[in-house]
């Protein structure tokens, strides 16, 4: 009986020692984890708040939040296994080559992923643009985390990657309010050069879309092979930009033939000489 009793007090003096000795730290370490996930909790919807005054897109918000909120819960939980007694450096490495395994087999998927986050953050276009890029051009009808779909005048849905389009080069035609429309016009050899920029700038100014400030530009451009060159410059606003060059090229052939002013072919003479 004596015996048990002695070998009950030993392992309850080896439970006491290991109260004594992990009790604080456990303590510590439930009441650092408590208050770190209340730290981490304001620390997101700060995030969220500064998001939303700073116009951020809204698809990009919750994954930013639910970014910051992953990274700090890591950090917290590596600290809070550390205040333990465990070594955090072992946990640190297999976290580090697991995500570096990741990292290399979703390669292509991630760059995708940050294209994403810098185009929604930077927005070089947005919802509604036309954009041309070095393989394809269209209207944006939506901008997600991985791709950018366009659709296309005839009504194609073009899926392109944001890792690519994200670091090539591309044309935002719809930025601007205001676009110039070019065209180049020309004439015969022998038709009044006076005459046909009067009858252009008529032109011009009965078109109520195009505007007089930039003041529209005519000019005599080149001397063809068989015609006579005249180049036309004006200002319109992006949405009239399609409209006002097709009504002016109608518009220019009907009027120059009123007037009498002819719009030359490509023409080639043949002189035939007979031997006496």
């Amino acid at each position: 009986m004596e015996e048990v009793t002695t070998e009950a007090s030993k392992y309850t003096q080896m439970a006491i020692d290991l109260a004594m000795t992990w009790g604080p730290k456990v303590v510590a370490a439930i009441v650092t984890l408590v208050i770190g996930l209340w730290i981490i909790g304001m620390i997101t919807r700060g995030v969220g708040k500064t998001m939303q005054k700073r116009n951020v897109d809204p698809s990009l918000r919750p994954f930013l939040k639910s970014l910051v909120s992953a990274v700090l819960k890591v950090m917290l939980f590596i600290s809070v296994i550390g205040m333990v007694g465990i070594e955090a450096t072992s946990f640190v490495a297999v976290l580090g080559a697991a995500g570096l395994a990741v990292g290399l087999a979703l390669q292509g998927t991630l760059q995708n992923f940050a294209g994403g986050v810098i185009i929604l953050l930077i927005k070089p276009f947005k919802v509604g643009d036309w954009i041309d890029t070095p393989s394809h051009s269209g209207t944006v009808s939506a901008i997600q985390i991985f791709h950018t779909i366009l659709k296309t005048p005839d009504n194609k849905t073009i899926i392109i990657p944001n890792g690519g389009l994200a670091n090539s080069s591309l044309t935002n035609y719809t930025t601007e309010p205001k676009r110039r429309v070019d065209w180049t016009f020309g004439v015969g050899y022998g038709d009044s050069a006076d005459k046909t920029r009067e009858t252009l700038m008529e032109l011009i100014k009965a078109d109520e879309r195009i505007h007089s400030d930039p003041e529209p530009f005519i000019a005599l451009h080149s001397l063809g092979d068989s015609s006579v060159n005249f180049v036309v410059r004006v200002w319109t606003d992006a949405p009239n930009y399609w409209a006002v060059y097709f009504d002016m090229n109608e518009k220019v052939y009907k009027k120059f033939a009123e007037v009498g002013l002819n719009i030359p072919y490509p023409q080639m003479d043949v002189h035939v000489h007979k031997d006496a």
